[in-house]
């Protein structure tokens, strides 16, 4: 090859170099000037950073094979590459910012938690975008609202209410705009009653409605929330509900400060009252993972990388201060509890209401309820902090019977001789046994916690009951003390008296709730007969000149009296009535016939011993002698061949202390010998 051919053909290497650095060049600028129209399109801006000058391309910078092959590629496709289709409609800068949004919110909420900032570099995550647009009917009722938010005008009250059933039925059908103004005209109603009584009269007619109202307004509350929580889900269906919720919102909103305005309307969604900070970061954490999942993902996005979470110490540490916030509301909640009996019940001194043939309050629904909505509204966050909010309502409510018992024997006790302290009692005793039944229902998800709140309910039903008891017992001991002595004989007055407070008893305990009701009654029938035959002991009175058989018919007729009260009470302590006539029989018989009644009382009551017999000899007016020494030693032969040592459930004798007879000196010396037999 010449030498100007060698020149030539080198020339040619170099203007074709040059020609493919300059395609090189022109297609970098190009690809350059696409990414920055597509940042701006996305309305990512600009880099901010400086970028240093390229320098020149030289000979210097020969391409490698490989990136000669790449050049090479790029001129062939020059001519050839067409644009991928544009979309119609470009990403929005809502869904451009919310991966930003999200990072910097849960930053701020970590930093509030005193969590500091995570020290791993996440990757960027890519836009989302159709699963954060509303669709066209939720566009369209957000729109509504708007427009009605000026102009809406509130239909017709009726003059006359439909009644509370119908209503409540209204607002279970959906029903809601005439549900609400039948609503508003029972209110009305309630406020013109009310207005029109004296402070002091306050029936239980409006008492009742005035529940109705509370419940048929939570009732429509509970209506609203469900529909606008359901909305995203059936928006189609709950397009129409919407619209009436706004209505009835738009409402409440200029009645807000009324008398009668619903309470509770702004309520639609299960964190009200807790920190924001929790709201979001729930939401965020059991909402990204429908968004993050979209199908409308980039393709790129990684399996891993759809579904935005937040490590578990940081969780744990949300749903803590979720707990902490939500026992201090309960608290809130308990002692408003105790504040309104106060108000409504106490002050006023109302009696209590009946439900179901029982007294009754308040007080055990709206704790339900109250821990319920708590629960349900956990469930929906997540399944793993229901137990956790199970748990912290627990604990608040375990130490709430003490508080209320405290407050209740406060105000209660300069009213102890009244019935009303004792309905009271019993309406409280019914109403926390209901509690009791009620919270069962978490025995799966709490045993230990549910057991510590069961014992408390239990201390307080037990000593509510107590309360009433001693009462009683109080009551009556003076009436019954005087029984059996020398004024017994023609005065009437004290066991009329016993018989007429047994009465009041009776008829108090009927409204007890069936459990605590046999107990109760069970307990004053034992009390009332122990007490009655203890007077027989204590060697108060001796009868003299035939007055025994006086006696004894006398026991005879006020026996029967007390035992036809307690058989109305329904006691099961049957095993109680044949004491007072066998007692009787031996009073009223002659002295060789004593010892033929005491075969009886021994089967019976095996718990008596020597000493109680001599004191209802003593009481007869046998008193000394040989009568009174046979008689007693009959009744230690009996009691020794029966064997029977008693049924521990059954001993009535051995409850009673009887008065030790010591003028045994004054009769002969064999008399004396029944000192030397054992008590048995």
């Amino acid at each position: 090859m010449t030498a100007a051919a060698a020149t030539l053909k080198a020339a040619g290497r170099s203007s074709e170099s040059a020609e493919q650095r300059d395609s090189a060049v022109e297609i970098t600028g190009s690809l350059a000037r696409r990414g920055a129209s597509i940042r701006q399109s996305l309305g990512l801006g600009t880099k901010k950073h400086k970028q240093e000058p390229l320098e020149p391309v030289t000979e210097a910078m020969t391409p490698s094979e490989e990136q000669t092959e790449v050049i090479d590629t790029v001129l062939e496709l020059r001519d050839t590459y067409t644009l991928p289709e544009i979309p119609p409609v470009p990403l929005s800068d809502s869904a451009v910012e919310i991966t930003g949004s999200l990072a910097r919110r849960g930053a701020s909420i970590r930093q509030s938690l005193g969590l500091g900032s995570k020290k791993h570099k996440q990757e960027p995550l890519e836009p989302v975008t159709e699963a954060m647009t509303p669709s066209e009917e939720q566009t369209e009722v957000i729109d509504t609202v708007l427009e009605l938010r000026d102009t809406y005008t509130l239909p017709e009250i009726p003059p006359v209410p439909l009644s509370v059933m119908e209503i409540n039925k209204l607002i279970d059908m959906e029903v809601l705009e005439e549900a609400y103004v039948n609503l508003l005209s029972l209110c009305l109603e309630f406020q013109k009653e009310h207005q029109a009584l004296d402070q002091e009269d306050y029936p239980i007619e409006l008492v009742n409605k005035e529940k109705d109202l509370s419940l048929l307004y939570g009732t429509l509350r509970n209506k609203m929330f469900v529909i606008v929580r359901n909305s995203s889900a059936l928006p189609s269906r709950n397009k129409e509900l919407l619209v009436y919720v706004a209505y009835i919102i738009l409402e409440e909103e200029k009645r807000q400060g009324e008398p009668g305005a619903m309470q509770g309307w702004r309520e639609t969604n299960p964190f009200k009252g807790y920190d924001y900070g929790f709201n979001y970061e729930f939401n965020c954490c059991f909402h990204s993972e429908k968004v993050m999942g979209s199908s409308s993902l980039q393709p790129e996005l990684k399996e891993d990388q759809r579904v935005l979470t937040l490590d578990n110490d940081f969780l744990n540490q949300i749903k803590d201060k979720y707990c902490a916030c939500l026992q201090a509301d309960m608290k809130t909640s308990l002692n408003r509890i105790i504040e309104l009996e106060n108000e409504d019940m106490w002050r006023e001194k109302r009696k209590p209401v009946i439900d179901e043939g029982i007294y009754t309050s308040h007080i055990d629904m709206d704790i339900w309820t109250n821990i319920k909505g708590h629960v349900q509204g956990s469930r929906r966050i997540d399944v793993n902090l229901e137990q956790k909010v199970v748990r912290s309502c627990l604990e608040e409510l375990k130490t709430f019977p003490k508080r209320f018992e405290s407050a209740f024997v406060k105000w209660s006790s300069p009213l102890s001789n009244s019935s009303l302290w004792a309905e009271y009692h019993i309406s409280y005793i019914n109403s926390f046994s209901a509690l009791k039944e009620h919270m069962e229902s978490y025995q799966d998800t709490c045993p230990i916690q549910l057991g510590l709140v069961q014992n408390e309910i239990d201390g307080l039903t037990t000593r509510l009951s107590q309360a009433v008891m001693e009462n009683f017992k109080t009551d009556v001991k003076p009436f019954l003390r005087r029984q059996m002595t020398g004024k017994w004989f023609s005065f009437n007055e004290d066991f009329s008296k016993l018989i007429s407070r047994t009465e009041t008893l009776s008829d108090q305990s009927k409204y007890m709730t069936p459990k605590h009701k046999q107990a109760f009654v069970n307990k004053a029938h034992f009390f009332v007969v122990k007490e009655y035959v203890s007077q027989l002991m204590k060697n108060n009175y001796s009868c003299k000149n035939r007055k025994n058989e006086t006696a004894a018919t006398k026991i005879t007729n006020q026996w029967e009296e007390l035992k036809e009260i307690f058989q109305d009470m329904n006691s099961t302590l049957d095993w109680l009535h044949p004491v007072g006539n066998q007692l009787s029989m031996i009073i009223g018989c002659k002295k060789s016939d004593v010892k033929q009644h005491l075969q009886p009382l021994v089967n019976n009551y095996p718990d008596i011993r020597k000493s109680h017999l001599s004191a209802v000899l003593y009481f007869r007016g046998i008193i000394r002698g040989r009568e009174k020494h046979t008689i007693l030693q009959r009744l230690a032969e009996l009691k020794q061949s029966s064997g029977n040592t008693g049924n521990k459930e059954q001993a009535l004798f051995s409850e009673i202390q009887a008065a030790v007879n010591t003028d045994c000196m004054a009769g002969t010396p064999f008399s004396c010998l029944s000192f030397i037999v054992p008590d048995s």
